[in-house]
């Protein structure tokens, strides 16, 4: 996958897609990252990329000249368009299910914004999603293209070595992900479930299932009304809610 960022800040990406996961799928081929400044797209004297709004009021907002220049020299050096993510906090909100959506692309092409805001023709001629972290406003949409192509690479094949390694993960399943334990088996008398040592693969796998249901109940039952529910589950639930 080759995910391109657009951004007035490129010195932000270094350390995070210069580092574990996100610098191993590149070594293998598996990602390309480039990041880009779209301050070079523009072309008045001092590289301007944001006026005063029309109509007046507070901050500036992002011209639409260098992101459409941008973009479309982006777009004419690719076989095939790139689907177009602007970082915005009116977008719809990221969960793991988008994720796992863009992670069938074969390109990305990601817009961090800054100051107050779009020129709204960028929102409605030049993007194909609109996206949000969370229901909160950053300086800029750098943290949050990284938080996206972070989760988004982590899916694609091989990168992870293992599939299972993301298929269980917390919302891909619809559930929050059961507790992990690892060696040693007793620290400081706080000792690992037994059933985890069993050795009975059935017990354990029947364990996790009630764990992660457990949990969601307890810190996120609103997942319990789409989760895809067996008999076996609802009635387990059903002994939750007796407690």
């Amino acid at each position: 996958m080759k995910i391109q960022v657009l951004t007035l800040f490129p010195e932000m990406f270094e350390g995070v897609f210069g580092s574990s996961i996100l610098k191993k799928a590149q070594e293998s081929g598996r990602a390309e990252l480039e990041v880009i400044n779209f301050r070079e797209f523009s072309t008045s004297k001092h590289k301007q990329v944001d006026d005063y709004p029309y109509g007046g009021g507070a901050g500036m907002v992002l011209k639409p000249e260098p992101l459409f220049a941008a973009v479309e020299e982006l777009k004419s050096a690719s076989s095939k368009p790139p689907r177009v993510l602007l970082m915005c906090p009116q977008g719809v909100r990221f969960t793991q299910k988008k994720a796992e959506e863009l992670a069938e692309e074969e390109s990305l092409l990601v817009i961090c914004g800054h100051y107050e805001g779009y020129d709204e023709r960028i929102r409605e001629h030049l993007v194909t999603d609109e996206i949000s972290i969370g229901d909160f406003v950053l300086t800029g949409g750098e943290l949050a293209a990284m938080t996206v192509v972070d989760s988004v690479v982590r899916l694609l094949p091989d990168v992870l070595g293992k599939q299972a390694s993301h298929e269980q993960d917390s919302f891909s399943t619809g559930l929050l992900e059961h507790p992990h334990y690892t060696r040693p088996a007793d620290f400081n008398g706080m000792k690992v479930p037994d059933v985890l040592l069993s050795g009975n693969h059935a017990k354990i796998e029947q364990w996790r299932r009630e764990q992660s249901l457990k949990r969601t109940f307890e810190r996120r039952p609103d997942l319990l009304e789409t989760a895809n529910l067996s008999e076996q589950d609802q009635a387990y639930l059903k002994t939750l809610k007796s407690n």
